[in-house]
């Protein structure tokens, strides 16, 4: 078997994975099956996922779903405002040997050492506490007391907060809401999907079934998706979506003048580009197109528009905004 066969049988293996997972975590979050891709296309890619709903719309159970089918370790922070950085990293802890009574100091890694992170209502933590999470979501890396310990790869988060109960909170900065590839908005389910979900979770529980992916299997997807191709016109399109984002571009859209503030930033093309080569390897393509483009766009941009005074006084929909983008670019 030559070296191209072999990928090509590796690749339609994962991809046949990939397909399965999709549908076992359908099975178990009836209703929200384009939640459900942009969460597995945002893995894949490596990035980390905002996730917005109501309470009780299943947000835990999805990604405690998506870490047991990928065979990852998973971790849970509920976030409080009484919930210190060293809560989340970890601490120096004094020891003293029985025998000899030396004493020295331990690291004791906090819950952000794992390759699964839920941080559950993350704007309840104070911004002294949601900064403690910038250089592990970018480089992967926690520094502490002069020392640098690197996370286990994958490391994937998903931050989740509720639109709903907005006192006692802490917005996040716009630096650290940039370091989330995707911001998702789950929705109600409507009267088909509602009945399904009232009858799975109020019977007996579900036999636990064997994970799709290794966590290796999962690294390796994960260095295929970088090496699918992104034609130079199709970049081009990308960096184009990006600048007509910023009110004072000449290629913005009146929309985008009349309603946006502060464009996206470098990461909003760079998440485009990484999940719409995720979305075109599950498609069985080896190159991006622009249907994979537009079909990335919304999740990718929508918080990182910074809406004007009147675009917030008008509740202008950033979702619109981005497609406005999206067809100043590509027409």
């Amino acid at each position: 078997m030559t070296e191209t066969e072999r990928l090509d049988e590796e690749l339609q293996r994962l991809r046949a994975a990939a397909r399965e997972l999709n549908l076992r975590l359908n099975g178990r979050f009836s209703g929200q099956e384009e939640t459900v891709e942009f969460l597995i296309l945002s893995l894949m890619a490596g990035g980390h996922v905002l996730l917005e709903g109501a309470p009780g719309l299943g947000k835990t159970t999805l990604v405690h779903a998506l870490s047991d089918a990928v065979d990852l370790q998973f971790q849970r922070l509920q976030c409080t405002p009484d919930l210190m950085p060293s809560d989340v990293l970890g601490t120096r802890v004094l020891r003293v040997d029985d025998d000899s009574g030396a004493r020295s100091f331990d690291f004791e890694k906090g819950p952000v050492f794992t390759n699964v992170l839920l941080t559950d209502e993350v704007n309840r933590a104070t911004p002294r506490t949601q900064s403690a999470l910038l250089e592990a979501m970018q480089e992967r890396q926690v520094t502490l007391h002069g020392e640098t310990y690197p996370l286990a790869p994958p490391f994937f988060m998903v931050a989740t907060q509720n639109p709903i109960e907005m006192e006692g909170t802490y917005p996040l900065p716009e630096a650290q809401l940039d370091r989330f590839l995707f911001k998702l908005e789950l929705q109600l389910p409507d009267h088909g999907d509602l009945t399904t979900i009232l009858s799975a979770t109020t019977g007996g529980s579900a036999e636990p079934e064997p994970p799709s992916f290794s966590r290796e299997e999962w690294l390796r997807l994960q260095a295929l998706v970088r090496e699918v191709a992104a034609p130079s016109d199709v970049v081009e399109k990308v960096a184009a979506i990006i600048l007509a984002t910023h009110p004072d571009h000449e290629t913005a859209p009146e929309p985008i003048r009349s309603h946006v503030r502060y464009g996206s930033s470098l990461r909003g093309g760079q998440a485009i580009l990484l999940a719409a080569k995720a979305r075109a390897l599950l498609a069985n393509r080896l190159n991006i197109s622009d249907e994979d483009i537009r079909a990335v766009a919304r999740p990718a941009l929508r918080h990182r528009l910074i809406l004007s005074y009147e675009g917030e006084a008008r509740a202008v929909r950033r979702d619109d905004l981005a497609d406005a983008a999206v067809a100043a670019a590509l027409g």
